[in-house]
Order: C-alpha cells, then structure tokens, then sequence
C-alpha cells in the first residue's frame, strides 16, 4: 500500500502554455514545489500593484458559471481551474505554488490528462508532515431544482455522477469511479469538456468561449458529435462531469466520503462544499496514522 499518510509536492518545477477557452487569451502556467503547509496557491505573475496571491479554498469561489472561478480579497481572479485541481486531487498533491500570466488557465485539450502528464513528468516529493483530510460524519444534501448533491460517510472518496440531457448524442449516462490516480489517469483524465452547439454562440455573445474549438472542447448538435475525431469514451461526456466534480470537491482538501450529484455543475458542486463546511457536526479534519486498507490510493512515485 503506497504512503498516503504524507503531504507531497511536486519534485521539479514545470511549465506548460496555451489558448484560455473563454477568454481566449495566450497563458503560460508554471507549477513550482512548495513547502508544507503552504496548500495549493494561484500567483498571478501579470500583477504586481497588488495582491496576485489566491489560495484554493471553498470561500475564495467567486463564479461558478461554466467554469470555476477564484478571488483574492484584491479582487485578483484565476478562472477555468477545476481539470488541473482534478488532476492534483487524484495525484494527492497539497503544496503547491501555481504561476498564470492571465486571468485563466490555458484550456490544453480540453481534458486534465496535459496536467497529469506534467505531474508523471517530474513526479511527486512526500513531505514530512501529516496529510490533513476531511472525513465525513454525517450525510448533507443541496436541491437546485432536479439537480441533487449528496455526500455521505465513506472510508474513502467515492464519486457517483449522473447526467440527463435532451440531446441524443449525450441523453442519460452515469459513472461510478474511486479517482485514485490509476482509475482517474484510465477513466476520467482525458474525457474533455463539452458543450451543444446553440450554446455556443450565446456563450461567445457573452463574452466566453473566445478560445473554444473542437481542439480542446467536444461540440454535439442533437444526435451528432462534430468533432471529427469521435468521442474518447462512449460515455465521455458523463466522465468530464465527475472530473469537473473532483476538481471542484478539491478546494476544499482531500475528502473521505462518497458524493453523489445527479444534473450537476459547478454551481451545485460548490453549493455542497459550502453547506457540508457549515454543518460543523457532519466531518472533521484527521490524519492517517496508518493506511486505509480498503483505500483504493496510491501516489505517483517520487
């Protein structure tokens, strides 16, 4: 059983670069090693008259539409960050140092499987300090209409991901995955974000999706996939629902417990992390003093 006991880092700095997909602006992100007990913290490099820090933590969201939206008390923001968070919650990264020369995160292919790879590139660095998870006592559900999110105590994280849409290249799809970095690198990594074609000129009427193509989004028009290429999975569009879920569930660290979401988005995934945070009976910091044997993790190795 790997050690997941520890905090971790990156051992080596890395750097990749690319389009933003909805403000289609050129970023460069760097992801450099920090020490214990710094967490996972946003620098934007493109500002230096104040505050360009932005620690990743739930009641730092600002915006949930499409994508996942961070601010610091200097109104500095950091958008489109739930694949890479996806990608270091299943690698078990806590610290970390994370460099933009923008407002967004580059989008890649659309997926978190670049992000991996950046990870599997330099591996990771245990920490001599205890890894601090949120264990789950009690269950806490949120409603938005017909869309539920329910999380409930578990020995490890577990994600349970219903989607229902009208459109027959998607319609009713459902995955169950425990995203150790195994089952996430082979199942949920590199499914990309999607999107209905009538959505998305009102998305680009809007001001978003400046930067989006079929290169890094999958674009479906009632029964037909346009990209020329195919699906990855024939249930792709479910799986970038859970990575999106586990990237979003990351803010608020490591957590032991199954989550269940039905027609969910970014919105109604942050609205569970903020109602489990404000019920103070329903989970509590530990830290493993030995393994979870039916803890179905395990750590890139360093």
């Amino acid at each position: 059983m790997p050690n997941v006991r520890r905090q971790s880092t990156l051992n080596a700095t890395v750097v990749t670069a690319g389009i933003a997909l909805h403000s289609g602006q050129h970023t460069r992100l760097v992801m450099r090693p920090a020490p214990v007990g710094v967490g996972l913290v946003f620098i934007r490099s493109d500002i230096d008259d104040r505050d360009n820090h932005i620690q990743v933590k739930p009641d730092a969201v600002t915006g949930v539409k499409n994508c996942t939206t961070l601010s610091n008390a200097a109104g500095v923001t950091v958008a489109t960050i739930e694949h890479l968070l996806a990608a270091l919650a299943a690698s078990g990264i806590d610290n970390l140092y994370i460099e933009l020369d923008g407002e967004e995160l580059p989008a890649l292919d659309g997926s978190a499987e670049p992000f991996l790879k950046l990870i599997e590139q330099v591996g990771i660095k245990s920490q001599a300090a205890p890894r601090r998870y949120v264990k789950i006592l009690q269950a806490v559900e949120v409603k938005n209409g017909d869309s539920i999110a329910r999380i409930e105590p578990c020995k490890c994280l577990e994600l349970d991901v219903t989607i229902d849409f009208e459109d027959n290249a998607i319609g009713r799809q459902r995955v169950e995955i425990t995203p150790n970095v195994r089952e996430f690198r082979e199942r949920l990594a590199s499914a990309r974000t999607f999107a209905r074609l009538h959505e998305v000129a009102a998305l680009q009427q809007a001001g978003l999706s400046k930067g989006g193509s079929l290169e890094n989004a999958v674009i479906v028009d009632g029964a037909k996939v346009l990209n020329p290429e195919g699906l990855r999975f024939a249930d792709e569009f479910v799986r970038h629902k859970a990575l999106d879920l586990l990237g979003d569930l990351y803010l608020g660290g490591p957590i032991l417990g199954r989550v269940t979401t039905v027609k969910g988005g970014h919105s109604l995934n942050h609205d569970l992390l903020m109602a489990l945070y404000a019920n103070r009976h329903a989970w509590k910091f530990i830290s493993l003093k030995e393994p979870l044997r039916d803890q179905k993790h395990e750590q890139l190795s360093a």
